[in-house]
């Protein structure tokens, strides 16, 4: 009996890795995955099935059934809302621009403000002080969000706007926020304050879904005014961490026509996560006749195409003079490295920011595998040395910037949800410009020669390293 049992278990693993390399066949994203699932499925289903199912799965299928298609419930309601701003949208016919709107699925706005915030104390004032200044609803969604000093302060503040009768509704990802205490949610319950998980592995098909996330930083009052950005809740970003030491970060505040964007975002994350959809009532409130033009880019794993991936090189592609970057963790694919390569032997002044020291072992490690190619084709690179940098920002030319959610690896690319503003002005791309001269006078400049000195096992172990970036 024991036997029969053991051949059938074996028997259904086998039968189980075969179909999910045939999943694995038609759906990797990559060549490259493809065969490597498929061998592993064949041949040792035993690790590599559940590894599939927990790590291979190319797109969030669950969060694609429930979007549905753009005439679905969902979207009739947010096209009423579009409706509204149509009179602010931007006829553009620039083919650069039309393809980040088509990437986005939204359009280029005008009569916008923007504010940059530099680092936490001045991104988390704006942030409570946005939500003390709500009069109808506040929706406000985070990565990362704990329970300390950072984090009270922010439930001090939906509290007392709760107990002002404004809506407020509360999303985080439950990996991201896995050390956030029930007490905390349930103070925020208790005064009426809608919360929920983003629930990556809701549901029997999903179960597995661990490795997908809401890596989205959003906050909206009233619809009026919109933060975005690189900052989390915990008290690191105040630079308060004995490991981290001084946090380098940066948020931007919207107001304007182009908050709908992060709004919609929203909306979509908590229908998926909730099943209900929020009513709301917004009206665009553009500051200027013209103003600055913004257009909001969501992206995720549920996205038809790798909208992350593909907005990336298409800025790059799009730089003429210049390309500052900056991102904690640089490890792009193929595609995007290409694209950096290919701009600096073009004449591009293309110029790479990432931490000095590491907060991912494996990440940081990856970068030096590929580096040496990069600087080869004229790519210069910079480590900033303070403490850690974690902005995502990206500086094109002398006529548009963005700022976001999205860092330059495989799981930015294909597996986290993100959002990032790209703001198509000059005067932005100049306090942009200005902010990154700062960092870069606190940054060393990477060398081909440190990068050849390195000794063989160290060099082992970055490609070693690299071989994991898909799932890093």
């Amino acid at each position: 009996m024991a036997a029969w049992l053991f051949g059938l278990v074996i028997f259904l693993m086998h039968a189980g890795g075969a179909l999910s390399a045939v999943l694995a066949l038609m759906s990797s994203r990559t060549s490259q995955g493809a065969i490597a699932w498929i061998i592993s499925l064949v041949t040792v289903p035993y690790l590599a099935l559940p590894a599939y199912w927990i790590f291979g799965r190319p797109r969030f299928y669950g969060y694609v059934s429930a979007r549905g298609q753009r005439d679905n419930v969902l979207r009739r309601v947010l096209q009423r809302y579009r409706d509204r701003f149509d009179s602010h949208v931007v006829k553009n016919e620039d083919p650069d621009i039309r393809a980040v709107e088509k990437l986005a699925m939204m359009p280029l706005t005008r009569g916008n403000q923007t504010e940059l915030l530099v680092d936490g104390e001045a991104a988390f004032d704006s942030l409570f002080a946005g939500i003390d200044a709500a009069q109808s609803y506040i929706l406000i969604q985070f990565f990362i969000v704990r329970n300390d000093e950072l984090g009270r302060r922010l439930k001090t503040h939906l509290v007392k706007a709760a107990r002002r009768k404004v809506r407020v509704y509360f999303l985080y990802d439950e990996i991201g926020s896995h050390q956030l205490s029930d007490g905390y949610l349930k103070d925020l319950r208790n005064v009426g304050i809608e919360v929920s998980a983003f629930h990556s592995s809701r549901g029997w098909r999903n179960r597995f879904q661990l490795n997908f996330r809401n890596h989205r930083k959003i906050l909206v009052a009233d619809g009026q005014q919109g933060w975005l950005g690189g900052l989390n809740v915990g008290v690191e970003y105040l630079g308060q961490s004995k490991r981290h030491g001084a946090w380098r970060d940066t948020h931007l505040k919207l107001m304007g026509p182009s908050v709908l964007g992060l709004q919609e975002a929203f909306w979509e994350d908590w229908h998926w996560a909730t099943g209900s959809m929020l009513n709301l009532s917004w009206q665009p409130l553009p500051f200027e006749e013209v103003g600055r033009r913004v257009v909001i880019v969501p992206s995720g794993p549920a996205d038809p195409q790798e909208t992350a991936s593909l907005l990336i090189q298409h800025l790059i592609h799009s730089a003429n003079q210049r390309l500052w970057v900056t991102s904690p963790y640089f490890v792009p694919d193929e595609g995007v490295q290409d694209a950096l390569r290919l701009a600096a032997m073009r004449g591009v002044d293309v110029r790479i920011m990432i931490p000095e020291r590491p907060d991912h072992l494996l990440v940081f490690l990856s970068a030096f595998a590929f580096l040496p190619a990069m600087l080869k084709a004229g790519v210069r690179v910079y480590r900033y040395l303070p403490g850690f940098l974690h902005q995502k920002v990206m500086l094109i030319d002398e006529e548009a910037a963005s700022v976001g959610t999205v860092n330059l690896d495989n799981r930015s690319f294909r597996l986290n949800f993100e959002i990032t503003a790209l703001v198509a002005d000059a005067d932005f791309a100049a306090e942009v410009a200005e902010m990154l001269e700062v960092d870069l006078s606190n940054c060393r400049e990477v060398t081909l020669q440190e990068l050849r000195a390195r000794p063989l096992w160290r060099k082992l172990i970055s490609r070693g390293a690299y071989l994991l970036a898909p799932i890093q």
